[in-house]
């Protein structure tokens, strides 16, 4: 499998992340079995499809937090939680703090990147996100 497919690969989990993608909607997107898929993924990546796609939700999310006003919930549901709460949890887990004191305070949290596939390795994806 090339580098390019691997690059198809996280754009098709990009473009479909509020969708919650799975592993057998990309393997048929990509047209390789979603065993192939799967530790191709984990080898040029870095981290599983499961990982990746949930580290990019609550990624995608805190920017969210950060940039709009919109409410918590509506931003847990767009990412496919079940509650706020579990979202908080997530969040906290993933963060350290609750999406309202990151939204107040505007703490400092690493997140999740899109990886260039071509360029760097996964320990590189990791960004710091504040005002």
């Amino acid at each position: 499998m090339s580098l390019k497919t691997i690059e198809i690969m996280v754009d098709w989990i990009e473009d479909n992340i509020t969708e919650n993608p799975t592993l057998v909607e990309m393997s048929n997107y990509v047209g390789y079995s979603p065993f192939y898929c799967s530790a191709k993924f984990h080898e040029n990546v870095g981290i599983t499809f499961k990982q990746y796609v949930s580290k990019r939700k609550l990624s995608l999310a805190a920017i969210e937090i950060r940039d709009t006003e919109s409410r918590f919930l509506d931003i847990a549901l767009k990412y496919g939680f079940s509650s706020q709460e579990a979202f908080t949890r997530a969040f906290v887990d993933a963060f350290g703090c609750t999406p309202s004191r990151y939204r107040k305070r505007l703490t400092a949290i690493q997140i999740y990147m899109k990886p260039n596939v071509f360029l760097m390795p996964e320990e590189e994806f990791l960004g710091t996100l504040k005002d």
